[in-house]
């Protein structure tokens, strides 16, 4: 928190007061089993060694510029005394506990109701708790303006990256022509092929999706109420109980039976006004052991150590992550992942690391999910 307080100190405290965040904290994050389990996802993971977790770094940045009161966590039910136990700065009532997963669409409409049960003027950030930003000035920066944009537009905001490479795990968004910067949005793309991708690089016309979006509370309800009307009219049955002793017992009712959707889907992909605030602050969705690979320091053969000691013979452009005090020697791996962290270790090609939900479902299913 030491690195924003000059930025923090900076920022006019009036311009502050209505800005509000949404940190989703729910997910599983299953790409990185071992070390992501159901009782600790990654969220919670202290990945780099620097003694925060994914979820207190997010909390650090985005407390620069929003008012601690006005941070609002959105996580399971299983995971409340954790994100209490991770953000001491948090009241009890910050956290909102969803009693199934229902994916982004659900979770940002709670939220939303939350907020206006408290206010009627508010611009929002909604963002994940899982993504490593490594520009953090520039990205505050960025937030800013986005904030500024939506505070005198009703148009839903989305942040863009240049894509550095044609990565195929990523979302992208096209652009309209034109330099102005936020930009209309033509089209959102899900996960393209590589073929698809390196078109998408070199047209210079698509952006990664951040999943990072910034909106006014009038103008995302109002999305809500279009293009999702059942699920508005589920979470606005309940307007009377959000911020009172009522709100968990009637989501705990009603939250089960929301379609799973996401606000992508939902929403983004239809909604007429929707513009991307195009930039580049050092982001990477933190979603698979490949990603945090490109982001983590390497040798002379581009292998990656963290938490544990390795020594490597003849053996290039691993990842070998094992728990503090161990030793790993590794001889004549090219490209793997080699990963152990309480009762399972994980030998797998860096290539194949997306059937590790595949392995992780297995696993499950022979062993009653005692490694899950």
């Amino acid at each position: 928190m030491e690195r924003f307080k000059n930025l923090y100190l900076s920022v006019n405290h009036k311009y502050m007061e209505n800005n509000y965040c949404v940190i989703m904290a729910g997910g599983l994050g299953s790409r990185f089993w071992p070390f992501s389990r159901n009782d600790k996802p990654k969220q919670f993971l202290d990945f780099f060694g620097t003694g925060r977790s994914l979820i207190q770094m997010t909390y650090d940045r985005f407390r620069a510029i929003v008012p601690a009161a006005n941070i609002l966590i959105v996580s399971n039910v299983i995971y409340k005394e954790l994100i209490l136990e991770q953000l001491p700065e948090i009241k009890p009532e910050q956290v909102l506990l969803e009693p199934a997963r229902r994916n982004t669409a659900p979770c940002i409409a709670y939220a939303i109701q939350r907020i206006k049960a408290i206010t009627d003027k508010a611009n929002i950030i909604v963002a994940p708790s899982d993504h490593l930003i490594t520009k953090e000035a520039e990205f505050l920066e960025t937030i800013k303006t986005g904030l500024d944009f939506v505070d005198k537009n009703d148009s839903l905001l989305t942040l863009g990256i240049k894509p550095s490479r044609p990565e195929t795990g990523y979302g992208y968004i096209q652009v309209d022509e034109g330099s102005t910067n936020p930009r209309k949005v033509k089209t959102f793309t899900e996960k393209p092929n590589a073929e698809l991708a390196q078109i998408f690089f070199e047209t210079g016309e698509f952006f990664w999706n951040s999943g990072i979006f910034l909106w006014n509370l009038q103008a995302i309800d109002n999305a809500f109420r279009t293009y999702l009307p059942d699920v508005a009219a589920k979470f606005n049955e309940g307007k009377n109980y959000y911020n009172t002793d009522k709100e968990q017992d009637y989501i705990n009712e009603m939250y089960p039976s929301c379609p799973n959707i996401s606000i992508d889907y939902g929403i983004m992909e239809k909604a007429e006004r929707v513009h991307v605030l195009c930039a580049d602050f050092g982001w990477s969705d933190l979603g698979t052991w490949g990603s945090l690979y490109d982001q983590s320091a390497k040798d002379e053969k581009n292998n990656v150590t963290l938490k544990c000691e390795a020594i490597f013979y003849e053996s290039e452009d691993n990842i070998v992550a094992l728990p503090s005090g161990k030793l790993a020697v590794i001889h004549d791996l090219n490209g793997y992942i080699v990963a152990e962290s309480d009762n399972v270790l994980l030998v797998c090609k860096k290539s194949d690391e997306q059937r590790i939900r595949q392995f992780v479902n297995d696993s499950n299913v022979k062993y009653n999910g005692k490694y899950s």
